[in-house]
């Protein structure tokens, strides 16, 4: 069977619902529309109106492709629901009814525990929502449900859903559930399964409009990753790793309904932009769920001034005491960075310019408001030479605050709401098991002394980075054997400590995974209390694999 994604995020691509829909044969189209910071922006569109809390962009898809997927007999499955996914099922239904296109409509609801957050120990947050498996999907496309929206699922449950259906899987069939949940992964993010964000970029020929990407899953949790005929980018090993390797963490990738191992994932390659994936083993899942958690923490402002030409250093030593000196409150939190974007000699005034940057906290918003963007202006005339920055003064933004909550998987009831109305509890996984770290992998045999160029990481390594919390992931892979060898021996946490020096005094693990020549990191603590609190030059790390691979380091010869 034939599952599609034509979403990897609140806003992506308008169109893709339609191009899936309209370029080649598939049983279930799927979106993913939720992230931890979409969930705040929902939380306060839901402050405000209390009737929203879901992606409206779904509905806007909808609007011109729900006829389509009638005509075509594609079920479509989404957890665009947010907040409020009973809401989205209504208005899905008045879409359907005003179009005239006979539709039956379900959703998945269970997730919001925000009513009951004190009691389960997870304070006063604005949102909390428990990440559900696909079981409640199951049992609404066996209800025989055309769309089905959620809430909080996890990002692979929507494409384990309809897989489990579709094959009558059953709830301990692990390597199976497993399967779907590694294909769910692979295409849950659109086109970076398909040639975005990929390090080796210029080997794709036609990368302006990449097509999303689908997956054939067989009936033994098998699948083949590959997009529709005539559609731009690529799906290869290499892209296919890249998005593997996307916000994990070790071997064990835990689920609500299956804990899969990447650790037994083989990828070949089978066909023109097709991609087999076999051999996934599964285990029970954890007693626990996740619990997205967000909050309001504060108001937040920055300002940025631009140095140009010489004494960038001195330059920003005056224009930090000074308006440090000028405020009357000092906010809870200031911190400032120096960007030395300035070249020496350089040819245009751009390139002769470093940024430093101000960002200041508070919970008092005029703390953080004209008190403090004004005094920075006041500043143009009385500072350095060249004084410039690059927005006017301003009032301070609302930040929020992101955490994660686990709660026992049995104080989580997980409903399933038919198009006919029936409402099915969906009872917590019988058998589940603690998850523990898997034994290390033995690291291959260390490559022999031979004479090395030093040149970036890059040359021969692709990576692929992305944030999880207040931490974040930087996958590492290589194409041959012998790269392997040598990526496992000298890529340690102390040689990635010494490339990315923000690395230096935060926790960092590391993760072996030889089936993908793969070594992935995690980096606690890098993005502070998650992305909407960060200020950071890259407030979601996605640049950070980028970064790394840009260092130089010592590289043998004969495996450039």
């Amino acid at each position: 069977m034939r599952i599609g994604n034509c979403s990897g995020f609140y806003g992506d691509r308008i169109a893709a619902m339609r191009e899936m829909l309209t370029g080649g044969e598939l049983d279930y189209l799927t979106g993913d529309y939720l992230a931890e910071l979409t969930m705040l922006i929902l939380g306060r569109d839901r402050m405000k109106h209390p009737e929203r809390g879901y992606a409206k962009t779904f509905l806007s898809q909808l609007e011109e492709c729900l006829g389509l997927a009638h005509d075509r007999g594609v079920r479509i499955v989404a957890n665009a629901g947010g907040l409020n996914p009973a809401g989205l099922a209504d208005a899905v239904r008045a879409l359907a009814d005003r179009l005239g296109i006979p539709t039956k409509v379900a959703h998945v609801e269970g997730d919001d525990l925000l009513s009951r957050a004190a009691d389960l120990g997870l304070g006063s947050p604005l949102t909390a929502n428990a990440y559900l498996g696909a079981w409640g999907i199951v049992d609404c496309l066996q209800g025989g449900a055309d769309v089905v929206v959620t809430g909080r699922v996890t990002d692979a449950s929507v494409v384990v859903g309809p897989a489990a259906a579709h094959f009558g899987w059953g709830r301990a069939d692990y390597d199976r559930l497993a399967g779907a949940v590694v294909a769910g992964h692979v295409i849950e993010c659109g086109a970076q399964a398909t040639g975005g964000n990929y390090s080796f970029f210029t080997e794709i020929a036609d990368l302006g409009h990449a097509g999303f990407p689908l997956a054939e899953v067989s009936a033994d949790g098998s699948s083949v990753i590959t997009k529709h005929p005539e559609t731009g980018g690529r799906v290869s090993v290499g892209t296919v790793t890249a998005q593997l390797l996307y916000e994990i963490g070790g071997a064990r990738y835990a689920n609500p309904d299956v804990t899969a191992r990447f650790d037994t994932i083989a990828l070949t390659a089978d066909g023109t932009d097709r991609v087999r994936i076999s051999g996934v083993r599964g285990e029970p899942p954890p007693p626990s769920l996740k619990v997205s958690l967000n909050s309001i923490g504060g108001f937040r402002n920055s300002v940025t001034f631009v140095l140009t030409g010489l004494d960038v250093e001195a330059k920003a030593a005056l224009v930090r005491e000074q308006l440090e000196s000028a405020l009357s409150v000092r906010p809870a939190e200031m911190g400032w960075s120096l960007a030395r974007t300035d070249h020496v000699d350089a040819d245009t005034e751009e390139a002769a310019s470093a940024l430093l940057s101000c960002v200041v906290r508070d919970a008092d918003p005029k703390v953080v408001g004209r008190q403090f963007s004004s005094a920075a202006v006041e500043l143009a005339l009385a500072s350095y030479p060249g004084f410039t920055s690059t927005a006017p003064p301003g009032d301070g933004q609302v930040y929020g605050v992101f955490t994660a909550g686990y709660v026992p998987a049995n104080e989580v009831t997980q409903v399933a709401v038919r198009a006919d109305g029936t409402r099915t509890a969906i009872a917590a996984a019988a058998d589940t098991v603690e998850l523990a770290g898997v034994e290390p992998p033995a690291l291959p045999d260390a490559p022999a002394t031979a004479p090395t160029r030093r040149l970036p990481l890059g040359t021969i390594a692709g990576a692929r980075s992305g944030d999880k919390g207040g931490a974040a992931n930087v996958g590492v892979w290589v194409r041959t054997d012998e790269q392997w060898r040598w990526l496992a021996h000298t890529l340690t946490i102390d040689l990635l400590r010494e490339l990315l020096p923000e690395t230096k005094d935060l926790p960092v693990s590391r993760h072996l995974l030889p089936n993908l020549r793969a070594v992935n990191f995690v980096i606690d603590g890098i993005l502070g209390q998650g992305v909407a609190y960060q200020a950071r030059f890259d407030p979601q790390a996605k640049g950070l694999g980028e970064w790394l691979r840009s260092r130089h380091v010592d590289i043998p010869e004969g495996i450039l």
